[in-house]
């Protein structure tokens, strides 16, 4: 086995080489019901059908009125209109109000013609036929213009829109029942090592449980991709080369921890250099050095470290763009990089790019000065600061930019 790293790459030139192979996949679209869109990616533009609202509407429970009947209307000084018919949401009203006469509605109701206001129900007061309106009403006042909320043939909702609730309650109401989305592409999260064992296991002295397995696959998930966890793999070659033949079977990419250095027991760059080619081996970064990027049968291998943290950290910087970007999703919004001061004198070697763990509190970036393979730094990080290779001091008060994981 080899002792060294090959094809060691600048943070630059590693990430032009992983977008251009990612760019050689062409994002897929189905067709799909409304009921399983949540977290779906629209692959096109969509066009509203209908006027929202349909018809002019109430806002409000009360009268509807023509408002000139209601001019100089108060406590003191009440018009008295003849109601002549009640419309709840749901139904409506054919008859026409002419002058000094009202209708009884409800919110949501279809406003009846003859009307052009709605005399709310605590500004009025109701005697058998007779309605007493207590305060004068504008035109409409209270009510939703048909179309006021969305036209007919716009822009509902672009292209690449991710489908959170809000933007699921949009099509619902316009009676959209089926839509093109972007395919989820398939994604196998494999964890390697002789110390892992699942969390349903003992764990005997010397071993530890598999975090990346939750954690990268996960973190796929949350990049719209469709994730699946292939397990655990000891540090065997032939037991690696087998799996990882079993993953390519039913996935787009294959993505595995561990086995990416240069020891002994790392043997992924073995399998990959025998089952297809090794593009990268080692990036010129801190945390997440032995990190292998290459193909077998046209399909991405990415090898991240074992590292929890280094793992984490390779895949939100390198990865976790180029996944969004095939899912369909938008660019990572701007308000996910938040501007704050370092707390603390953060010291970095010089000729390699670090990538600080960083909890945020106060507008302050606080330093999480714990190693690579710290879980505990984790779980107090909100994000990370990003720290040139010519940089060997961020000083106590400077301002930096936060990449926050949430």
């Amino acid at each position: 086995m080899g002792t060294e790293f090959l094809k060691i790459k600048e943070v630059g030139e590693a990430k032009k080489i992983i977008k251009d192979l990612f760019n050689e996949y062409s994002p897929e679209q189905e067709k799909i019901n409304i009921e399983n869109s949540y977290g779906r990616v629209i692959s096109e533009d969509i066009m509203s059908s209908i006027d929202l609202p349909l018809f002019d509407r109430s806002l409000m429970d009360g009268f509807a009125v023509k408002a000139k009947d209601t001019f100089g209307a108060s406590d003191e000084s009440p018009k008295k209109l003849k109601c002549i018919d009640s419309i709840e949401a749901g139904s409506y009203s054919a008859k026409t109000i002419e002058d000094g006469e009202c209708i009884e509605i409800s919110t949501g109701a279809p406003l009846p013609k003859g009307s052009n206001a709605i005399a709310m129900i605590e500004f009025s007061e109701r005697q058998g036929d007779d309605v007493y309106i207590l305060k004068s009403v504008a035109p409409n006042q209270d009510l939703a213009l048909k179309g006021s909320d969305i036209n007919k043939n716009k822009l509902l909702l672009e292209k690449n829109t991710f489908l959170s609730p809000d933007k699921i309650g949009v099509l619902a109401a316009q009676g959209i029942k089926e839509l093109n989305v972007f395919k989820k592409p398939k994604i196998a999260v494999i964890s390697t090592g002789n110390e892992l064992v699942r969390e349903d296991e003992e764990l005997d002295y010397g071993k530890i449980y598999d975090t990346n397995t939750h954690s990268i696959r996960n973190a796929t998930i949350a990049c719209g991709a469709d994730a699946i966890a292939k397990g655990i793999v000891k540090d065997n070659y032939l037991e690696l080369k087998l799996r990882i033949e079993e993953s390519l079977k039913d996935s787009d990419i294959l993505i595995c921890s561990g086995g990416t250095s240069a020891g002994v027991g790392d043997i992924l760059r073995h399998v990959m250099d025998e089952m297809g080619e090794v593009i990268i081996h080692g990036v010129s970064v801190k945390p997440g050095k032995p990190t292998i990027v290459g193909l077998i049968d046209e399909k991405i291998i990415i090898g991240l470290p074992g590292n929890p943290v280094s793992a984490l950290i390779i895949f939100y910087v390198f990865i976790a763009p180029n996944i969004r970007k095939l899912s369909g999703l938008k660019e990572v919004e701007t308000s996910k990089i938040v501007k704050a001061k370092i707390s603390k004198r953060i010291h970095s070697p010089k000729g390699r790019m670090e990538y600080a763990l960083v909890q945020i509190k106060d507008d302050l970036a606080i330093p999480i000065l714990k190693d690579s393979g710290a879980i505990a730094s984790l779980a107090h990080a909100d994000g990370y600061v990003k720290i040139p290779k010519t940089t060997e001091l961020l000083d106590e008060g400077e301002e930096v930019k936060v990449a926050l994981f949430r």
